[in-house]
């Protein structure tokens, strides 16, 4: 394939709009292959090993990990790299600047629900006898983990778990039964980041007791404070490994090239949620207006817009085929639908991709009509929703 056919510079924002970015064409051999060169890495010779969602949430966690374990990498090489992204004139050439930095005695390796078996295999494989294993800010789909997770517990000196998901009781029985310290905070009151700042019982500094608490304003959606915005973006343009050092260091008091990197990053950001709120529909399914949208965008920011065109909730479908479900005061069983479509998560967050790709063929059908196969899907979870209240009313 030609790589200009995937690539994202010079393409049309209504185009990148509806495309997804160019890692989705690439086979997921390969994205294994480099998973796991990547967390051998991270996981070999490591005091400590931390397996973490990817966002802002999951990477605070790792940030209060890498304090109390005295093993925060130098900020300096991550700050050159953001000023190189602004000037291209400063640029070495090196498209990866985590590569060309020492590893932390804490390693990081990513990982989402769906990937969390893999991780935690990763860390059973690799790591030293008696390291100590964090995983923060994942809840895993079912009691398939477990078997995982043994292994682990069988290799590491102390397996603790910090989260704030809605756990399925068996599940968590069967984890904690595995060797597992789990903690599970109040999803409607903390984020994992809380959870973990008050189970690690440190004495963190200052700026890292304020990171969790403006991680949780994003987090859980409060929207009180302004940092909460600067760090979900940052997580979500930056390395796992920039962000981490960075707000390990510096809190949310972002520094002067993470403040203009965004700037310029969010010029784009904006055109993208509109053309995202521009194309949704409104859609009224029993008690509750449901709008549904389709597009590469920031979910929280169009599920505001479309809550206040009066959406209960907002679906927001994603070019690679995932969804963003949000919910409302008026709303509160987001992870019920998501539930229901491969996926889960919060009352008022959640995600899911709805099993209904096949084939590429199944993709383009995707993008040229802007996800009207997963829309209808998820649509049909919400009405599942009103049968069975009625069924349990009768």
């Amino acid at each position: 394939m030609d790589d200009d056919l995937i690539d994202d510079e010079g393409r049309s924002l209504s185009r990148k709009s509806r495309l997804p970015g160019a890692g989705f064409f690439y086979p997921d051999s390969l994205d294994e292959e480099y998973a796991d060169r990547r967390a051998r890495e991270a996981i070999e010779g490591a005091e400590a090993v931390v397996v973490a969602d990817g966002d802002a949430d999951g990477l605070a966690c790792v940030a209060l990990l890498r304090e109390r374990y005295d093993a925060a990498l130098d900020v300096a090489p991550f700050e050159a790299s953001l000023a190189a992204r602004l000037d291209p004139g400063l640029d070495d050439g090196d498209d990866d600047e985590d590569e060309d930095t020492e590893d932390s005695p804490v390693g990081l390796v990513t990982a989402s629900p769906h990937s969390l078996s893999e991780a935690l295999d990763r860390v059973a494989e690799y790591a030293d006898a008696g390291v100590d294993v964090y995983v923060c800010d994942l809840c895993p789909d079912d009691e398939s983990v477990v078997e995982a997770a043994d292994a682990v517990t069988d290799r590491a000196a102390t397996v603790r778990w910090f989260d704030h998901h809605q756990w399925d009781d068996d599940v968590a029985s069967a984890v904690r039964a595995a060797g597992v310290d789990l903690v599970i905070g109040e999803s409607d009151e903390e984020c994992t980041a809380d959870v973990a700042l008050r189970s690690l019982d440190d004495d963190f500094p200052d700026h890292l007791v304020d990171l969790a608490a403006v991680t949780r304003d994003h987090d859980l959606w409060i929207k009180e404070d302004p940092r909460s915005d600067d760090l979900a973006d940052y997580a979500h343009w930056a390395s796992a490994e920039e962000y981490v050092t960075v707000v390990g260091r510096y809190g949310p008091a972002l520094p002067e090239p993470v403040v203009d990197y965004l700037e310029d990053r969010r010029v784009e950001k904006e055109r993208l949620i509109e053309a995202a709120v521009d194309r949704a529909e409104l859609h009224d399914v029993g008690p509750w207006t449901v709008g549904v949208t389709y597009g590469r965008c920031s979910q929280n920011e169009v599920a505001e817009a479309l809550r206040e065109d009066g959406a209960d909730a907002a679906v927001i479908v994603k070019p690679a085929g995932s969804a963003s479900i949000r919910g409302s005061e008026g709303f509160e069983r987001a992870h019920e639908v998501a539930a229901q479509v491969n996926g889960g998560g919060h009352p008022r967050a959640a995600g899911c991709k709805p099993d209904v790709y096949d084939d590429m063929l199944d993709y383009a059908h995707h993008w040229t009509t802007e996800g009207q196969a997963t829309k209808r899907v998820i649509l049909a979870a919400f009405e599942r929703l009103i049968e069975d209240d009625g069924t349990a009313d009768e």
